[in-house]
């Protein structure tokens, strides 16, 4: 197997900007993070996913690690398996919500749901990094929806 080249400087400068400094799966904002995020190959190379634009996401380390090379998982109530949220094809806002509190991410759809669970969305630490941007104005994302109260 040949060696991976690197994604071109101005490919990775177009992912960041296409994702608005987002993690495609969180919607965490790489601004306010330690660690830079990382060019994740939507369908992995290992099962003849591409380097081109069109199959690369910006995610932060955890999606990224958690996503690892699946593009399916099962989907718990059904026992299903279910395409993960595809950040080139699907619509963050026709799968996700934000909870009320705009703490939790709520998948709308099985797509949602089961990406929720998979991806570890809604893990304590970032549940508490949510919490603090919250307090400060900078969570959730702007245009992203939330769950009405009612």
């Amino acid at each position: 197997m040949p060696a991976r080249r690197p994604i071109p400087e101005a490919i990775q400068n177009q992912v960041h900007q296409r994702a608005n400094f987002l993690c495609e799966y969180c919607h965490a904002s790489e601004q306010w993070q330690y660690v830079a995020f990382t060019i994740e190959h939507i369908i992995p190379l290992a099962k003849n996913g591409t380097d081109t634009l069109d199959n690369l996401a910006l995610a932060c380390f955890h999606c990224n690690r958690k996503k690892s090379a699946r593009t399916t998982a099962i989907e718990p109530q059904s026992g299903a398996e279910v395409p993960l949220f595809n950040p080139r094809k699907d619509n963050w806002s026709a799968h996700f919500i934000w909870s009320a509190d705009r703490l939790f991410i709520i998948g709308l759809t099985s797509v949602g749901q089961t990406t929720v669970i998979a991806l570890s969305l809604n893990r304590e630490r970032v549940i508490n990094i949510r919490a603090a941007d919250k307090t400060v104005g900078r969570h959730p994302p702007p245009g992203d929806p939330i769950q009405s109260e009612n």
